[in-house]
């Protein structure tokens, strides 16, 4: 019975995934299934994880380290929970989004290909079937970037791939470095390993790897013009769960193979802070909608590499929960403001900053929706994102860290500053020279992104059972 859920989200979006791409004109219909049989076999996982703790699966009876086993435990099921919840509304608001023959027919194949890619991380406990995995994951990604055929489109997908390709090479150049040392690559073998050189390099270059794949300053070059320019449901999905991934995958690796020193846990958090200001500026001089939205991301991905080194490497055993804090909380508020945003494009028929309140059209109900995914993204209360910034602030003041503090707040008043920037847009109607569209934006496709930025929101106020669920099956306390 446990292995049945396991299977289950791993087998039916790929399975899904082939259906669509063999029966496109089904392909919708498909794809809607498919992410509906996974969330409920994430369900099923969740309530096993919740009766009995962590969940394994040896695949064929083979056990580690001569075989490959599957593993669910609080923290990999809220992932996976978050990932479905996201893409089944994704998927929903893609439905009226995406209205060109050539970009229904292949993203449904793609969407469902990184559903795959996503779950197999989230389950994995092996280093190889994680770089499999996050392969996957690429080959989507990129493929979801282009699927707009705009030249912006092309050459950030162009970049993108360029950066997946050597953030994978470099991973698995490290996973190659544990095999000579270890002759193992499960997470059994790591944590049990004694430290030495050559884990440390080996880890060493898969961070480096994971550092490109979720493009953490001074790497992100690729993710601005890459999640700007794809369609506004691709890049909910780039944003909102791809980069989580990577960072879930730095979380498990760096704490099961610990940083061997603790100037390599200052640098960490020195780069997130780079991300936070860097990526603040540039969102502040952002002319586009989605490209600030997108240089936002830079900014989050910074605060969550905060997080992780906000009590230093003694920390690491409790910085953990705010890093994933802040992990769910990004993913579930930028996707419905790429998807808000791109609803903003849709009607007005632009997406240029400074035009916005010369528009006599109004899309009313996206506005509010980009309003509210920015209140957890700043991280006001009650939303999750300010849950996951209190976790980050607390835990530093509490070991001392205080520039981690104030790094924080410096990103805070930068976000209030950029969102300002669009916000009074929409609350502007001086510069309108033409009677006011009524009622614009009312639509079907409105209902998914104020579905996540309502969560988004209202998650807050369960921060507490969501703690106590990320520990069960002790993620990080306990053997694989």
């Amino acid at each position: 019975m446990q292995s049945d859920p396991m299977t289950l989200t791993l087998f039916a979006p790929l399975f899904g995934a082939i259906l669509a791409f063999l029966f496109p004109r089904a392909a919708r219909a498909l794809g809607l299934v498919a992410v509906l049989v996974t969330g409920g076999a994430v369900v099923w996982l969740a309530r096993a994880v919740l009766a009995e703790g962590a969940v394994t699966l040896a695949l064929g009876g083979w056990a580690p380290p001569l075989g490959i086993s599957l593993r669910a435990d609080g923290l990999s099921v809220a992932m996976l929970a978050m990932t479905a919840a996201v893409g089944l509304l994704v998927s929903l608001g893609a439905l009226d989004a995406l209205r060109d023959a050539r970009q229904t027919r292949y993203f449904w194949p793609l969407w469902l290909l990184l559903l795959t890619g996503m779950n197999g991380v989230y389950l994995s406990t092996d280093i190889f079937n994680l770089y499999v995995m996050i392969e996957v994951i690429a080959l989507a990604a990129v493929g979801l970037t282009v699927l707009s055929g705009t030249r912006a489109a092309l050459r950030a997908g162009l970049e993108y791939m360029y950066a997946s390709i050597l953030g994978a090479l470099l991973f698995l150049m490290g996973v190659g470095f544990v095999y000579l040392q270890l002759g193992r690559l499960d997470f059994a073998g790591l944590i049990t390993a004694e430290p030495s050189g050559a884990l440390s390099a080996a880890l060493a270059l898969m961070v480096v790897g994971l550092a490109l794949k979720t493009a953490l300053f001074p790497l992100h070059f690729w993710l601005p013009a890459a999640h700007a320019n794809a369609t506004a449901p691709a890049s909910a999905l780039l944003s909102g769960l791809v980069v989580k991934a990577a960072l879930y995958i730095f979380l498990r690796l760096t704490t099961y193979m610990p940083l061997p020193d603790e100037v390599l846990v200052t640098l960490i958090g020195t780069l997130g802070a780079g991300a936070v200001i860097w990526g603040g500026i540039q969102a502040l001089r952002a002319e586009r909608l989605k490209l600030l939205v997108a240089w936002s991301t830079v900014v989050q991905i910074g605060l969550i590499f905060i997080a992780f080194a906000r009590a230093g490497q003694v920390g690491l055993t409790e910085s953990w929960k705010a890093a994933a804090l802040l992990i769910l909380a990004h993913g579930v508020a930028k996707a419905a403001m790429f998807l808000a945003a791109g609803r903003i494009k849709d009607e007005v028929g632009h997406d240029t900053i400074r035009e916005l309140d010369k528009s006599a059209i109004r899309p009313t109900l996206a506005q509010f929706t980009f309003a509210l995914a920015a209140i957890s993204l700043i991280g006001l209360p009650p939303s999750l994102g300010f849950i996951g910034k209190w976790s980050l602030m607390e835990g530093a003041m509490a070991a001392g860290y205080w520039h981690w503090v104030g790094v924080t707040m410096i990103g805070t008043l930068l976000s209030v500053a950029y969102f300002s920037r669009v916000l009074a847009g929409f609350l502007r109607f001086d510069r309108v020279r033409a009677p006011l569209g009524e009622h614009q934006g009312w639509a079907l496709a409105d209902v998914a992104p104020l579905t996540l930025a309502v969560s988004a929101i209202g998650l807050g106020l369960l921060a507490a059972p969501i703690l106590s669920f990320i520990e069960l099956g002790y993620p990080f306390g306990a053997m694989p």
